[in-house]
C-alpha cells in the first residue's frame, strides 16, 4: 500500500509526461525496456532507492547521481521521466521503484498503440492467464525466489515456445517473472491485464467457465455487460474445469458465481447447517 504522498507523486508525474511518453511512439519499446531495467536496480538496492529520494537532499544531487547509474546511453525521455520522479516526494524509498515500473508499463502500451497491437497484447495477457490457473506446477515455478531470474525466464519461454505471442507480451510476461516484485506471477498478469482495459477505455469482465467460451458468448455478454456498466467492457475468459460448469463473472469487487462447483459448496454447507443440533 502507497502512502498520500507516493501515490500523489506518480499520479502527477505519470499525468504530466503522459503526452510527451505517449508522442515517442515506437521509441517507447526502448524506453520501457530501460525503465524496466531500472526498476530491477532500485529493487535490488535500498541505498539507492534511499538516495533518491531523500527529502533533505537537493534535486540537483539526485540528478547527478541518476546521471552516473544511466550514463549518456539512456533515451532523453526516460532521463526526463527519472528526472521528474526524484524531484517529487514518496512515502517509502521503495515506491519510487513501483512508480518507475508504472512508467515502464505505460510505455509499453504506448509502443502497443503505435504498432496497432495493444487489443492483440490484451487478448494474449489473458490467454496466458487462463493457460497458467491449468498449470500450478508452472505457475509456481514462475514466482519462485529460489530460482535465478535467467532460470525463470527460461522456463517461461520453454512452456510457451509453441505459441506466437506479441513482442510486447512477451516483454511484459518475462518482465514479470524476471522482477517478482514480491508478487504472485499470476497476480502480476491479471494487473496488466486490467491496466491495458483501463488504458482501452474500458471495464474488465472476467469470467471463468470450464471450457473456452464460444465467440457468440462472448459477444453477448460484451452487449450485457457493456449496458450495465455503460460503457464498452473487455472479457477477460478464464478456462479451469475445477469449477465443472457454468460461470463465475466478476466485475471489480462484485463477484456472480452461478457455477456448478459453488453450487455443490453451497448445498453441502446448507446440508451441513440442516444436520447440526440445535
Amino acid at each position: 500500500m502507497r502512502g498520500e504522498a507516493s501515490r500523489i507523486a506518480d499520479r502527477e508525474s505519470r499525468d504530466s509526461l503522459a503526452p510527451k511518453l505517449r508522442d515517442t511512439r515506437e521509441d517507447a519499446w526502448r524506453i520501457g525496456n530501460e525503465l524496466f531495467t531500472i526498476t530491477k536496480v532500485l529493487d535490488d538496492s535500498i541505498q539507492l532507492e534511499r538516495a533518491l529520494t531523500d527529502p533533505s537532499r537537493p534535486v540537483a544531487d539526485k540528478v547527478a547521481v541518476l546521471k552516473g547509474l544511466l550514463g549518456d546511453n539512456a533515451h532523453p525521455m526516460t532521463m526526463e521521466i527519472m528526472t521528474d520522479l526524484v524531484s517529487r516526494r514518496w512515502s517509502r524509498a521503495r515506491d519510487i521503484a513501483n512508480a518507475v515500473e508504472d512508467f515502464g508499463v505505460d510505455a509499453m502500451m504506448y509502443y502497443a498503440d503505435a504498432t496497432d497491437a495493444t487489443l492483440q497484447v490484451s487478448i494474449e495477457l489473458s490467454e496466458l492467464h487462463s493457460a497458467l490457473l491449468n498449470l500450478p506446477v508452472v505457475r509456481s515455478k514462475l514466482y519462485d525466489y529460489q530460482a535465478t531470474s535467467e532460470a525463470r525466464v527460461k522456463l517461461f519461454r520453454e512452456v510457451f515456445s509453441g505459441k506466437t505471442l506479441n513482442k510486447v507480451t512477451m516483454r511484459l510476461a518475462e518482465h514479470a517473472t524476471c522482477n517478482l516484485r514480491r508478487r504472485r506471477y499470476l497476480e502480476t498478469i491479471q494487473w496488466l491485464i486490467n491496466k491495458f482495459s483501463r488504458h482501452m477505455g474500458e471495464s474488465m469482465v472476467t469470467v471463468t467457465t470450464a471450457t473456452p467460451l464460444k465467440k457468440e458468448q462472448i459477444e453477448r455478454l460484451v452487449e450485457v455487460y457493456s449496458a450495465k456498466v455503460g460503457r464498452q467492457v473487455h472479457i477477460n475468459s478464464v478456462v479451469d474445469p475445477t469449477v465443472l460448469g457454468g460461470m463465475r463473472i466478476q466485475v471489480g469487487d462484485e463477484v456472480t458465481d452461478n457455477t456448478v462447483v459453488a453450487q455443490l459448496q453451497n448445498l453441502h454447507r446448507k446440508v451441513q447447517t440442516e444436520a447440526t443440533p440445535a
